[in-house]
């Protein structure tokens, strides 16, 4: 049988509407019509239909000049099952009995582990780009192919980085913040370039993870000549010899 969930979002308009919100920090109706390529009235009446079953709220943002404050749809928590977890409930459990058994840092070491096989994997297909503009966007696209809702972005202020709007492994990451580390010094030795992970406020009540992504002159690499993030250590690409192995964690 299927979900109520799915019941509810089962018309592909609705599945389009929740996915273009899910890649922002909020759309008023106008942006999500021409983004669509709907009618204003049509994408509207979805909107107030998926607010009526709990899956869009609004968020009204104040305009800097005379007018009314914009309001803009957004998702709500309920959609949170409606895309890739990873199986949160499960690993955390096997992580947790992995724990027990093995001591406080088998967990971590775990994951160490599945981060080398992930970095194994993926290295050949990053590593294809001839620039690092084109490797970190083959990286974000496989994020994206995991369901990280990941892309590529670079502008002169904020320089070369990856945004995430979704991650899979967060209920992960809140039970075992080293492993957010992990995954960084991955993508790391992927890029061949340090990388700093912050969590953006948006000023619309939400966040966002960016990865920033040291390039020649650009602001990750500037922050770090200045002062190195904490908690962050540069990988060089090549672990054969720097990177230690899972047994030897």
């Amino acid at each position: 049988m299927f979900s109520q969930a799915l019941r509810d979002i089962a018309r592909p308009s609705y599945s389009e509407i929740l996915e273009a919100l899910k890649r922002s920090d909020g759309l008023p109706v106008s942006d999500l019509a021409r983004e669509l390529n709907m009618s204003y009235m049509g994408v509207k009446q979805h909107c107030v239909n998926l607010e009526k079953k709990g899956y869009l709220e609004t968020w009204r943002v104040p305009r800097t000049q005379v007018g009314r404050p914009e309001k803009l749809y957004r998702l709500t928590a309920k959609t949170d099952s409606l895309f890739p977890q990873a199986g949160a409930g499960l690993t955390l459990s096997i992580l947790k009995g992995v724990q027990q058994l093995y001591g406080e840092s088998a967990a971590e070491k775990l994951l160490f582990h599945h981060f080398e096989e992930k970095r194994n994997d993926w290295a050949p297909k990053v590593r294809a780009g001839k620039s690092l503009a084109e490797r970190a966007t083959k990286l974000a696209d496989l994020r994206e192919s995991e369901g990280s809702f990941s892309k590529c972005c670079y502008d002169s202020r904020d320089g070369l980085r990856i945004e995430e709007f979704h991650n899979v492994l967060t209920p992960i990451f809140e039970a075992y913040p080293n492993s957010a580390r992990t995954e960084v010094i991955m993508m790391e030795q992927l890029l061949g370039t340090r990388v700093q992970r912050k969590e953006m406020e948006t000023g619309k009540g939400r966040k966002r993870i960016v990865f920033e992504i040291a390039a020649l002159g650009g602001p990750a690499m500037r922050n770090a000549a200045e002062a190195p993030a904490a908690g962050v250590r540069n990988v060089p690409p090549k672990t054969s010899k720097n990177s230690p192995s899972f047994l030897q964690m």
